[in-house]
């Protein structure tokens, strides 16, 4: 085909005057029916590539593809194109006999030009008979890094492709899409396929409009999402989350909060996902709260933001999410939350599973890790990843990430690296991260007790650093390859031939330090440096410890009954005025604030007046009451003496999971007698014993209340005697 009639074909029918990038050379490649490999990041018009050559060649393409919505995506689009309905069609299990018919007289009388397929739709034995006797223009599988296991969404159904596609017919071309795929998953794809001699396209992987964020994920995680939000008032964004549950609670903190928020998740029916997408798509919802079920396909090119409230499982996925952002060459802020318990997290559901797909999984997740933690260009570390070399100088979108802007600031852990992996040695290579840094800082637990690790000359030799601290070296040191954890022992930390060398002949390890954002009343982003956890307002904080104390005093009363750290803690950075507004400060709630916040709401309107501080109506993020049924139902059940076992089954809980929603309701100010449980778990004396210590207490810590009693008490007796005597003294 002339390259004028191309451009000719191209503007006919999807109205454009020029092809973009790659697409034009892959088009000529399918044309000529070779097989075609092609490696295109999200938004470079990946689509294009198959749908115009299937428009113009003879016969029906078959476009293999995982997701229905995002068939039914791409048909209606074509179907604009069209005149006649027929020239795209879907072939799945949502089909009735009738459409059945339909689409096979369509592709029978030459209409069809593209018809989409699930891959299971084309082991159907009728399907592949009737496939047999049309004229196929070839096969695409789009999506196709759904092939190998190394791909970040992996599908088994995907693997069997080559033998199905041999079925329908010899020598029908193959053309493979990905958005995302490195070297590894390239190499599996085209193996997989037997197509070791396609032509294959590889476009550049930078995205220079895209910029890279990532941010310590605290308890204040709802907070900074809905801040962020706000300050993006009116424009579109996506937010991940990897559990349904998430998605609701956070839709709903968004709502309440007055933004325009849906929540899209597989749980949902299909009528209203179809109607949220739609409602995201046509503008009526500003952002889109969803689990990984949203996005594949969806072709809005303004997604001004993505955040990710948990971190992904892969490179892949991150790259694949953040891509749906800013397609159409504008703004695109990718802003994603890690903590270290997430990774953790991801770890304990790979468990289960054989143990080469854990390994498969582990690998994905340690690249993870080392780019959430890493302190060069984020942008460099991902292309490098997709095997390409990007220079920070020269390079498109240079400084577009928190690493290249406010770079991480670093120190000598050598001796230090040096501590933490001859405890390692020394411990013969037993525990898991969380024991390894308890024997750095001497603490001890039941496991450390048995080893009789806790009676070493070397046990706590770390305690001049925090726990937080060796964590974050310990996992620097993973990304390292000085450490790993052992699969077979889920989690062991084992030392490699790389950290015994470090050990015999110790040289410079320079750590990383997290950034710690404090927010402030303008649209700017304060970055400080690590140093304990930073309020917003440190004077204000330690004016309202001073208050609390006086009240205390005066009361007669241990602090912690009054307000607990964390809420003070919150007051110093959301500066409420109102008693409606104190009641949504973390652990407070409606009773507390009313009985003891008067002084506390003086003070802090005092203070704001004085400073001339900028109250922003947006840092009292309201929270949802979400869980307050279940509170309601433990308050209506303790009051009836149901015995606290019953009431946690009767909610599926735990028996530490219904302690926590008591606390929950008794440090909000709200009271619970829970006599009738107490007096049969602890008698007279030993009451007393345990009152006499939390009235006489500086903190309402259980661990040191543990450490007091050395072990006469388990931390379910004393979580329990402290929700009776938070209730009856401070409520």
């Amino acid at each position: 085909m002339t390259q004028t009639d191309l451009y000719a074909a191209l503007k006919k029918y999807f109205g454009f005057s020029k092809f973009k990038g790659l697409q034009e050379e892959v088009i000529q490649s399918i044309l000529q029916g070779n097989n075609t490999f092609v490696i295109m990041p999200t938004g470079g018009g990946k689509s294009l590539c198959y749908q115009l050559p299937a428009l113009i060649k003879e016969g029906t393409a078959i476009v293999v593809s995982p997701l229905i919505a995002l068939m039914k995506n791409q048909v209606d689009a074509l179907r604009a194109i069209s005149s006649d309905d027929g020239i795209a069609h879907v072939l799945n299990s949502s089909l009735n006999k009738t459409e059945v018919k339909q689409v096979m007289s369509d592709i029978t009388n030459g209409i069809t030009k593209l018809l989409y397929v699930a891959p299971e739709s084309l082991t159907k034995d009728a399907y592949v008979e009737f496939l047999q006797q049309q004229t196929i223009s070839f096969v695409a599988i789009d999506e196709a890094h759904c092939i190998s296991e190394w791909g970040h969404d992996f599908r088994p159904e995907y693997r069997n492709l080559k033998n199905i596609i041999q079925r329908i017919g010899d020598n029908i071309p193959i053309i493979g899409l990905t958005a995302t795929a490195t070297p590894k998953v390239q190499e599996d794809i085209l193996k997989n396929l037997s197509m070791q001699d396609a032509n294959t396209f590889k476009a550049s992987f930078n995205r220079p409009n895209l910029y890279y964020e990532i941010r310590p994920k605290t308890k204040n995680v709802d907070s900074d999402i809905t801040r962020f939000v706000k300050k993006n008032e009116g424009k579109s964004g996506i937010i991940y989350c990897l559990s349904r549950k998430r998605v609701e609670e956070l839709a709903q903190i968004l709502q309440v909060n007055g933004i325009k928020a849906i929540p899209y998740h597989a749980g949902l029916d299909a009528k209203t996902r179809v109607k949220h997408q739609d409602m995201f798509l046509k503008e009526d919802a500003d952002v889109v709260v969803a689990t990984i079920a949203f996005g594949m396909g969806i072709d809005k090119p303004d997604v001004r933001f993505v955040i990710h409230n948990d971190i992904p499982k892969s490179i892949e996925s991150y790259y694949q999410e953040t891509g749906r952002a800013g397609r159409d060459g504008g703004e695109g802020h990718c802003l994603a939350f890690y903590g270290y318990k997430d990774i953790e997290k991801l770890e304990k559901f790979m468990s289960g599973k054989p143990v080469a797909e854990q390994e498969i999984g582990y690998a994905l997740l340690q690249e993870v890790v080392a780019f959430a933690e890493t302190s060069i260009s984020r942008r460099k570390f991902i292309l490098h990843y997709f095997g390409e070399e990007f220079d920070n100088e020269t390079g498109e979108g240079g400084d577009m990430d928190d690493n290249m802007r406010n770079p991480k600031q670093k120190h000598e852990a050598k001796e230090d690296v040096v501590k933490l992996l001859s405890v390692l040695q020394k411990t013969n290579e037993q525990y898991k991260s969380k024991e390894v840094v308890n024997v750095l800082i001497g603490k001890v637990n039941a496991m450390i007790k048995s080893h009789r690790t806790d009676t070493q000359d070397f046990f706590g030799i770390g305690s001049g650093n925090d726990d937080a601290y060796w964590m974050a070296l310990l996992r620097q040191l993973l990304v390292a390859g000085y450490v790993k954890k052992d699969i077979e022992s889920y989690g062991v930390v084992k030392l490699t031939k790389r950290g015994r060398e470090f050990l015999k002949q110790p040289s410079s390890f320079m750590m990383t330090e997290d950034h710690v954002y404090n927010t402030t009343t303008d649209d700017t982003i304060v970055v400080a440096q690590k140093g304990g956890n930073a309020t917003a307002d440190e004077n204000l904080f330690r004016l309202l410890k001073a208050e609390r104390k006086k009240v205390a005093d005066k009361l007669n009363l241990p602090p912690f009954v009054i307000f607990q750290d964390p809420s003070l803690e919150d007051m110093a950075l959301k500066y409420p005025i109102t008693m409606e507004e104190l009641s949504n400060v973390h652990g407070v709630g409606e009773g507390k604030a009313k009985k003891y916040g008067t002084s506390f709401l003086t003070l802090i309107n005092d203070y704001v007046e004085e400073n001339d501080i900028m109250r922003p109506d947006d840092f009292v993020v309201k929270s949802t009451g979400s869980n307050s049924a279940i509170k309601l139902y433990i308050i209506q059940n303790v009051d009836r003496k149901l015995p606290l076992d019953t009431i946690a089954n009767s909610k599926g809980l735990e028996i530490p999971e219904l302690i926590k929603e008591m606390e929950a309701i008794v440090y909000s100010g709200t009271k619970l007698n829970i006599n009738y449980w107490i007096d049969d778990l602890l008698d007279e004396d030993q009451q007393e014993e345990i009152h006499e210590y939390f009235l006489e207490a500086e903190s309402d810590s259980i661990e040191l209340a543990m450490e007091e009693f050395d072990g006469d008490y388990d931390t379910e007796e004393l979580r329990l005697y402290r929700i009776k005597f938070i209730s009856e003294v401070g409520n």
